[in-house]
């Protein structure tokens, strides 16, 4: 399965970048360019469980030739987590609710090499968010 060009231009970025400092700038260029969710979108059912900073996501359901895609947007209160939910967005948003339920972004980023520099709570943080996203993606698939 390819990924979505969004994705692939991030991965491509990432490659040239060897040294962790400059990808820890690169993650949070990609979080500040991320918009922002509305204040009453920041809530308690829009929280994901399990990552020690403060993360939002919210997926809308959109239908079209007999299919479910999800369109997915999010925050986060830290900046290197702001950057993660980027890269999740670049992977997921706007694919068939089956195929993203289907692809494990963990394995991804551990290709990339972007886990191996996060702390344990923002490498646990990153598998709340993908378990999330892909368990959304699932009650759509009919």
């Amino acid at each position: 399965m390819t990924q979505p060009q969004p994705f692939q231009d991030i991965a491509d970025n990432l490659s040239f970048l060897d040294d962790w400092e400059d990808r820890y700038r690169y993650l949070i260029e990609l979080g500040q360019a991320l918009p922002r969710l509305e204040a009453d979108e920041r809530v308690d059912t829009n929280k994901v469980n399990g990552c020690i900073s403060q993360v939002w996501l919210v997926s809308e359901p959109v239908e079209a030739d007999g299919s479910v895609s999800l369109h997915i947007r999010g925050e986060s209160d830290a900046m290197i987590v702001q950057g993660l939910v980027a890269i999740l967005l670049a992977l997921y948003s706007d694919r068939p609710a089956r195929e993203i339920a289907e692809t494990d972004a963990i394995a991804i980023f551990d290709e990339l090499g972007l886990r191996e520099h996060l702390t344990a709570q923002r490498s646990n943080g990153l598998v709340a968010m993908v378990n999330r996203i892909r368990a959304e993606a699932r009650a759509k698939v009919h």
